[in-house]
């Protein structure tokens, strides 16, 4: 398995070391995260609260005829008028017991306690229960309209109370989402603020060994998938822990028998979660391992197109392509099927649930035991307590995921392959350009060595040409001299000062380098001269351009210096993306001038717009040039021949010739082929 596909394949349950150091992004916002769980507590009171008004609705209100009335002989305060008896809707012991009932869509006021958990008949102007025989006389509407007012009262109050709450629910809710969001949002800025700007910090050497597909998939899909742990996950626990305690508390103090019922179907969910989590597990890393090694395949298709397209190879490449992606799809139907037999599984166990207390419950109401409401509000809890385990389970996924990206994310902070830098750095105000190289000994694996005891001069203004084999050293050394990379033993001076003692902007800011390959920004030519840096002006960007004679292909462009350049500036030609390269090093300036491979692959007519250019913008300035094509090195002040890492030759091209050497059978064997 490949180094992606092995980073892919991790799957981490929990680790509470790497859940520090996620929380430690998280501290800066603590008092945020304080507000959140408070509006998390409001909107949770709300939904347990809300159960228990209509539980009262129902028991206070709906069927507040159930409750005990007295007959009495006369008027009293708070008494109702019904025929020629005065009601009060309470049992005291001045009075008569009376009862209220409903039969084939009657009311009857009964003059007696009716046990409404036992069937009775109405027979004659009399109830009969058991043994026992009431008087009983029907109820008018306006009658009962009378009687009941305080019921349809109090059902309004809960209505409007439960409308306000749920209106209340809806603005905390809508609060606590959008904070939410919002400090997820500015976690995720910071963190992949910090991933970036450590990128920018590292050597080349890091880059060399490192894709950048992965490094992209570092700042971009693994930092993404930390933002739905911190909104999704943390958040919806600390909601989940708050719901199932809150229920679990409130189904106990409604009724302790139906509590218990409730509370054994929980061992039974959480011993399914943990085969569930088992089996989820292994399901998810076989879908990661599938999917890298889609991803690895797309980029490598895709980045070598035109290779399969010469070659005729689509077929071939969409066959490995199919095979990858079946299995892929076979991996994700596992881990549906995974999930497709926990879900029910809890329906199940929540339907067991519901139908014990159904049956209890429901047993207890017909016998007066316990109201209707409450069996409502029980139903109710059982719902919101299930919901919570729903969501938990859901969200493994996500936690397994945020697990194994915040792993890949720190193993790229913790990694210090960076050039390191002075504690006491020398800046130097005017560079004059002088480079020294001391005994300089360079490898980029250990002991491998690229450059053996280097050392050479070059003084202010000169123009020095490295010329060799491929692997001789030559870009090794203009690396070292931007300090891309540290060397292992010697020293390199500039204008005598160590390069490893200077600070490294001031050092870089004072050296331009033209790449044998151009890479353009997207943007527009000004942005691609200027590289976002102010202080170079519009009218320098066009003085650099005319400079280096790339003003004669950009002002036949329809938009000019604004003109849009795409992705690797893939709309020009190799020639155009290097006078662009060459205004861009001008534009800055520079004291020393860096050109490797610069004309290598550029036309004859470009190729003389640059050498006409070079004549300008090398003098008084520190040239280095690495090229293949010798003849365009001819006038420089010095020329060094590499090979296998040491010097061998060093003059000008006619002393070089003179020698009949390495220099010698480079230029004859380049003169033959020209």
């Amino acid at each position: 398995m490949d180094n992606i596909n092995q980073e892919e394949a991790v799957v981490k349950e929990y680790d509470s070391k790497l859940m520090k150091r996620l929380l430690l992004f998280a501290k800066p916002f603590t008092k945020y995260f304080i507000l959140i769980i408070l509006l998390i507590a409001i909107v949770t009171a709300v939904k347990l609260v809300r159960p228990l008004l209509i539980k009262t609705a129902i028991d206070d209100y709906i069927n507040g005829y159930k409750k005990p009335y007295t007959i009495l002989t006369t008027s009293t305060p708070g008494s109702v008028k019904v025929g020629d008896k005065y009601i009060v809707r309470e049992s005291t012991s001045s009075g008569t017991p009376a009862s209220i009932v409903f039969k084939d869509n009657t009311y009857y006021l009964v003059d007696g306690a009716v046990n409404h958990g036992k069937s009775f008949e109405i027979e004659n102007n009399s109830l009969i229960q058991g043994d026992k025989s009431f008087n009983v006389s029907k109820l008018t509407p306006a009658e009962l309209k009378i009687l009941r007012e305080d019921d349809a009262s109090g059902l309004l109050k809960m209505t409007i109370l439960l409308i306000i709450l749920m209106l209340s629910s809806f603005f905390f809710n809508y609060a606590q989402i959008l904070l939410l969001s919002w400090t997820g949002q500015k976690i995720i800025f910071d963190i992949r603020q910090k991933v970036f700007k450590h990128v920018e910090s590292l050597s080349l050497s890091f880059f060399d060994k490192n894709p950048v597909g992965r490094l992209v998939t570092r700042v971009t899909n693994d930092v993404e998938t930390l933002n739905e742990m911190y909104t999704s996950v943390l958040i919806s626990l600390i909601s989940d822990v708050f719901i199932i305690g809150g229920v679990l508390i409130a189904m106990f103090l409604l009724n302790v028998k139906l509590g218990l019922i409730a509370l054994v179907a929980l061992p039974l969910v959480f011993g399914a979660a943990m085969i569930f989590k088992k089996y989820d597990r292994d399901a998810y890393r076989d879908v990661r391992t599938r999917i890298a090694k889609i991803n690895s395949s797309l980029a490598e298709n895709i980045s070598g197109m035109k290779t399969v397209q010469i070659f005729a190879k689509e077929n071939k490449k969409f066959r490995d392509f199919d095979k990858i992606n079946k299995s892929y799809r076979e991996a994700s139907v596992r881990q549906i099927t995974v999930f497709a037999v926990f879900r029910p599984a809890i329906d199940f166990f929540y339907a067991i649930t519901l139908a014990a207390i159904l049956w209890f419950g429901g047993v207890s109401v017909i016998q007066e035991i316990i109201p209707f409401g409450l069996l409502y509000a029980f139903i109710n809890y059982l719902g919101e307590l299930f919901q919570p385990i729903y969501d938990i389970t859901e969200k493994y996924d996500i936690l397994q995921s945020a697990m194994a990206s915040s792993e890949r994310i720190f193993a790229l902070l913790d990694n210090n392959d960076r050039i390191n830098k002075s504690e006491k750095p020398v800046v130097i105000n005017k560079v004059e350009g002088e480079i020294e190289f001391k005994n300089v000994w360079f490898a980029y694996n250990e002991e491998e060595w690229v450059l053996r005891d280097v050392s050479f001069k070059i003084r202010p203004g000169e123009k020095i040409a490295f010329v060799g084999a491929t692997g001789a050293g030559k870009t090794s050394i203009i690396s070292l001299i931007s300090r891309f990379y540290d060397i292992q033993k010697g020293e390199i001076l500039i204008d005598g000062v160590n390069i490893k003692d200077m600070y490294m902007d001031n050092l870089r800011h004072n050296i331009a380098t033209v790449l044998q390959d151009v890479f353009l920004f997207t943007g527009n030519i000004k942005s691609n001269i200027r590289l976002n840096d102010d202080s170079v002006s519009d009218e320098k960007i066009i003085e650099a351009a005319r400079y280096v004679n790339a003003d004669k292909f950009i002002e036949k462009l329809p938009d000019k210096y604004d003109s849009y350049v795409n992705e690797r500036g893939s709309t020009f030609s190799q020639g155009e993306r290097q006078l662009i390269a060459f205004a861009r090093a001008i534009a800055f300036n520079p004291p020393i001038l860096v050109l490797d491979e610069a004309t290598s692959n550029i036309d004859t007519e470009t190729e003389s717009l640059i050498q006409d250019a070079l004549e300008k913008i090398t003098r008084d300035r520190t040239t280095i040039i690495v090229a293949h094509r010798l003849s365009t090195i001819k006038k420089a002040d010095k020329i060094v021949v590499l090979h296998k890492g040491k010097i061998r030759e060093m003059g000008k091209h006619e002393e070089l010739l003179e020698k009949q050497g390495l220099y010698f059978n480079l230029y004859q064997l380049q003169y033959k082929e020209d």
